[in-house]
């Protein structure tokens, strides 16, 4: 089953979210019967974010947007988990800076967009200004409805550029978002996520459900996608994701890139230089250093291979 057909919002198409169902889990009947797929999917997605960086020739952009509590967090998490922090970011977006309110809205979007080799995050968006100024009417309603086609733009320059984009709104209910507020309560750990705001957001649920139809389909292209990711089951959220990400760097058909030194003329370098080591220190200390190494280099393949 391919995941990016499966949840794709495909250009044009009328978004009713009310209609998909946020339990939805695809073939998966529960998180343990996942696990090793997870697991596969974790090694898959550092084999191939490797790749990425060290052939220097694309970007990924990924945005996640969503309603409170529906798991943006935990996504990265999950997903920059399994990446080199070397070749990976996320960056954050909210209230304008007094800085950045100087400049057009994809001012400040346009400053954290993604490098050669590298994979950006975003938490929240170039979204945010159709999406929290209409809601709430920062702006006037001919402003936000001309930035559609502004983003579009933006996103398609990006693309154009060598930036592949992935769009994903966590889709989670009204129920789930509750129990999810109730855990915040009664974990003390939790506490710094809650705000004041929760409850007040809340109550315009139904706003920011029409808010989001409306970009998702207005900004669903073929260069950048929007994908609908059931959230209420926190395991299948990161595997959805995970899948959809690994399935788009996999159509890129990376190669790592070809030396750009005489690989032989180097090997011969460093055999000389491993012989002059050994004559230094003496052959069995030299063979001590070599097992050591060898006991090292295996442990390391060990937690790689477990995700640690």
């Amino acid at each position: 089953m391919n995941y990016s057909e499966l949840f794709q919002i495909k250009p044009g198409s009328e978004v009713h979210l009310k209609k998909i169902d946020p339990n939805y889990t695809a073939e998966h009947t529960e998180k343990k019967s996942a696990g090793k797929h997870v697991e596969k999917l974790d090694r898959k997605l550092r084999e191939l974010q490797y790749l990425l960086y060290a052939e220097n020739k694309h970007s990924l952009l990924i945005c996640l947007q969503a309603l409170d509590a529906a798991g943006k967090d935990g996504t990265i998490n999950h997903v920059l988990g399994s990446m080199n922090p070397q070749g990976a970011r996320v960056h954050g977006f909210k209230a304008p800076t007094k800085e950045e309110a100087q400049h057009d809205f994809l001012w400040r979007i346009e400053q954290q967009a993604p490098n050669k080799g590298e994979v950006v995050i975003f938490n929240r968006s170039q979204y945010e200004d159709v999406l929290v100024v209409r809601v709430h009417q920062l702006v006037p309603k001919e402003v936000w409805k001309g930035r559609y086609e502004l983003i579009n733009d933006f996103e398609k320059n990006l693309f154009e550029n060598g930036t592949h984009i992935l769009k994903f709104f966590l889709h989670i209910s009204p129920e789930e978002q509750l129990l999810r507020f109730r855990q915040r309560l009664d974990d003390p750990a939790r506490h710094w996520k809650i705000s004041e705001n929760d409850y007040a957001e809340r109550e315009l649920w139904d706003d920011y459900i029409s808010a989001y139809e409306e970009a998702i389909r207005k900004t669903s292209t073929k260069q950048a996608p929007w994908f609908i990711i059931p959230a209420n089951n926190k395991w299948f959220r990161n595997l959805a994701v995970a899948r959809i990400v690994v399935e788009t760097l996999e159509s890129l058909g990376m190669n790592l890139p070809e030396p750009t030194v005489n690989i032989e003329e180097i090997a011969r370098k460093f055999h000389h230089a491993e012989l002059e080591e050994e004559k230094k220190i003496g052959k069995s200390k030299w063979k001590e250093a070599e097992t050591k190494r060898d006991k090292g280099s295996k442990k390391d393949e060990r937690a790689n291979r477990h995700g640690k």
